[in-house]
């Protein structure tokens, strides 16, 4: 197969853009789709940008790009405390942050919460998505926060955006649809630290091509309690999809976006933003979702 615009071999077929790319061109591609999208979300000599980085593809390649388009950047990593997983992935993060002259800082559920995400799966009554998310969410916050980020980036790809969109609108939750968005948060405060996806365009497949063919280090190991989240059966419907219409996940994509301008007007909520009554932290209801859940382990 031959690149579509210079006739050179080609490392890439992409059904939705009805091209293929040799490697200079999917560069090119791949980087002017992201570089399209960050003046949206960044502000190169004002922001400092938290990474939530995790040693897979999409968060290492979001920090490389980051770095390489010279924005002020903090690699953050969580260690969430799953056995046989996170262990072998905090060194791929280690190793690209040593390569790019940046310092990685590192915090961990079992610091925070005193318990490590294995543990609240076994003493608790809910599935482990329930817990990471709730959890991940709170401490990126919190570390951000206290680093003087400004933003935080997450490196959500086009199929997680899709996912979550869907899983949202099935469950009938608009109030998370409104906080979506390429810059999520309905209103401003300055407890929460606005989270931007500078991958949200780009497909997990673009993603691994894209380390590969620049040499980006990550680890392929897939969460074990993956196979348990209502995710996985969202994910496998749309990717049948895509597969026979290509092109469906941008077109989802980019009517929530249409849709999170109008909720976020319709849900503003009155008086700003809540805060937990139990630790203080931004939220929607009396009691953030982390101390609720630290209620029904601890």
């Amino acid at each position: 197969m031959k690149c579509s615009k210079c006739g050179a071999k080609a490392v890439a077929w992409l059904p939705a853009s009805n091209a293929a790319y040799c490697k200079k061109h999917f560069n090119y591609y791949y980087e002017r789709k992201v570089k399209r999208l960050l003046p949206k979300m960044l502000d190169q000599k004002k922001d400092v940008v938290g990474v939530g980085v995790s040693g897979g593809k999409d968060s290492l390649v979001m920090l490389w790009l980051l770095h390489k388009n010279r924005f002020n950047v903090v690699p953050i990593l969580v260690d969430e405390g799953i056995k046989g997983y996170r262990d072998k992935t905090i060194p791929y993060a280690e190793k690209l942050c040593r390569e790019l002259g940046l310092e990685l800082h590192k915090v961990s559920f079992r610091e925070e919460y005193g318990k490590t995400l294995d543990e609240m799966v076994k003493e608790g009554g809910r599935n482990a998505c329930s817990y990471c998310g709730v959890f991940r969410r709170d401490l990126l916050n919190k570390t951000a926060r206290r680093l003087g980020c400004t933003k935080l980036a997450i490196g959500h790809n086009l199929d997680d955006e899709v996912q979550s969109v869907l899983m949202n609108f099935f469950r009938g939750e608009l109030e998370r649809i409104a906080r979506g968005g390429p810059v999520t948060g309905i209103i401003e405060d300055p407890k929460f630290v606005p989270r931007v996806k500078p991958l949200r365009m780009c497909s997990e497949k673009e993603n691994v091509i894209y380390a590969l063919i620049n040499g980006i280090e990550y680890s392929d190991i897939e969460c074990p309690y993956a196979t348990t989240a209502y995710r996985g059966v969202v994910r496998d419907a749309v990717n049948m999809i895509e597969s026979r219409y290509p092109g469906t996940k941008i077109s989802i994509l980019r009517t929530s976006d249409r849709l999170v301008e109008i909720l976020r007007r319709e849900l503003k909520p009155e008086g700003g933003l809540r805060y937990c009554s139990e630790c203080g932290e931004p939220s929607a209801e009396k009691v953030c979702k982390a101390c609720q859940f630290r209620n029904e382990i601890f």
